[in-house]
């Protein structure tokens, strides 16, 4: 199979808003390229080609965003009612919803998903902006019984601040309107660190939301390479809340930096994740969505599959049937199935792990190999492996309240004394 060298122009699926391709930053207030000039590569995980060249910002050019985040959520919130806060938020909502097919083919080109998939991811981040476009209206305080005669107590929900949100590149479109959409509702600015694997679909709804009325100021975009730049979100005192979806290393890593400051924090850190089959499950289903959407490589994705003995051989043959009916290429073609791995290194990874389950009496039942018909892309075949063990190569997560909201407020409580009955 051959890849186009210039998917955006060749594939036959040209965006209708070719504005949507933003290769700047949204930082102070406007688009702008990092005043160094510097850039850094965004692959194409299908060809291995790159894609386009986004800007790659500095830790100084991020300490101006979150100065320009600090006067503009105090300029717009102050002056802006709840529910004049969720028009905008409805009125992204909207604008996701009618540029999905643009949106969905950002998502393919430089992430891992398939056309279908990343239509379904669009719709599931709009979702997210429509909830919290409502949750807005719905910030209430409380009145508490007081225990001194004369006295009144109650609470106020007030933004927490200036929010570093960074992302991760498996979800790109709905990580950023999970985090961004309750942190704009609750009155707060975001500084978002996008993943250097997908820029651009933050990019884009970044866009979307400049579009809908949200000042460009209070949603800033800030690409970026560079590790020591990106941990100005979890470092800077004018950060109080910092959202982060990533593997638990960095984690504790922003964890230790975040601490200095008493930051706020939510994480959803990644962790091996497990699959028990007993023996009156229904082999048909579950099993193929929960390893092998987008290939593989969502958090929630099976790293292991625990079967019941006495179907484990009926199981096997079931699950190699169906994953022999996956087929593997370029995501913006309707037939296809599987698209690629992010990276070299997670092929690399990947190879790694399957020999070393076969240099333990692993038995390969399907895949394997990396498919040779498929050029220079990061693809590797499905694959199955029955008898793994515990000595073969093979987390943590909390964010969220009941409502969302919440994690991007401080609850304040005031008591009044003294009152006449």
């Amino acid at each position: 199979m051959s890849f186009p060298t210039d998917p955006f122009a060749r594939v036959g699926r040209a965006l209708s808003d070719s504005s949507l391709l933003k290769c700047q930053g949204l930082t102070e207030g406007r688009w702008q390229s990092a005043p160094s000039g510097s850039t850094f590569p965004v692959y194409e995980p299908a060809s291995g080609a790159v894609l386009v060249y986004c800007s790659n910002f500095s830790r100084h050019d991020i300490q101006r965003a979150i100065l320009s985040a600090n006067a503009g959520q105090k300029k717009f919130y102050t002056s802006t009612t709840a529910a004049q806060r969720g028009k905008p938020l409805r009125a992204w909502y909207g604008l996701i919803l009618a540029n999905k097919e643009d949106l969905a083919t950002i998502l393919t080109l430089e992430n891992v998903k398939v056309i279908a998939e990343a239509r379904s991811e669009v719709e599931y981040a709009a979702s997210f902006v429509s909830w919290f476009a409502e949750e807005a209206t719905r910030s209430y305080g409380d009145v508490i019984p007081p225990s001194t005669p004369g006295a009144t107590i109650f609470t106020l929900k007030e933004p927490v601040g200036v929010c570093g949100i960074i992302t991760p590149w498996n979800f790109p479109a709905a990580m950023i309107t999970r985090k961004v959409a309750p942190a704009l509702a609750a009155e707060c600015s975001v500084i978002i660190k996008p993943p250097s694997e997908t820029p651009f679909t933050a990019l884009a709804l970044a866009q979307l939301a400049v579009r809908a009325g949200i000042p460009a100021a209070c949603v800033q975009v800030v690409p970026t390479k560079d590790r020591t730049a990106a941990s100005e979100l979890a470092s800077n005192d004018i950060i109080k809340k910092l959202s982060f979806t990533g593997s638990t290393e960095v984690g504790k890593y922003l964890s230790t930096l975040a601490a200095k400051t008493v930051k706020k924090m939510s994480m959803e850190l990644g962790r091996n994740a497990a699959l028990i089959v007993f023996d009156d499950a229904n082999l048909d289903k579950g099993a193929m969505q929960c390893k092998f959407r987008a290939t593989g490589q969502t958090c929630v994705c099976a790293n292991r599959l625990f079967v019941h003995a006495s179907v484990v051989d009926k199981f096997a043959r079931r699950l190699t049937e169906q994953a022999s009916q996956l087929k593997l290429g370029f995501g913006l073609e309707e037939n296809v199935t599987q698209g690629p791995l992010v990276n070299k290194c997670s092929v690399e990874k990947v190879a790694r792990h399957v020999r070393d389950a076969l240099d333990h009496e692993g038995e390969l039942l399907f895949g394997g190999n990396r498919p040779s018909h498929l050029g220079n892309g990061y693809f590797f075949e499905p694959t199955i492996i029955k008898n793994a063990t515990t000595d073969m190569a093979s987390g943590f997560g909390t964010e969220g309240d009941k409502y969302g909201l919440e994690e991007y407020q401080v609850i304040k409580s005031v008591t009044i004394g003294s009152m006449e009955a």
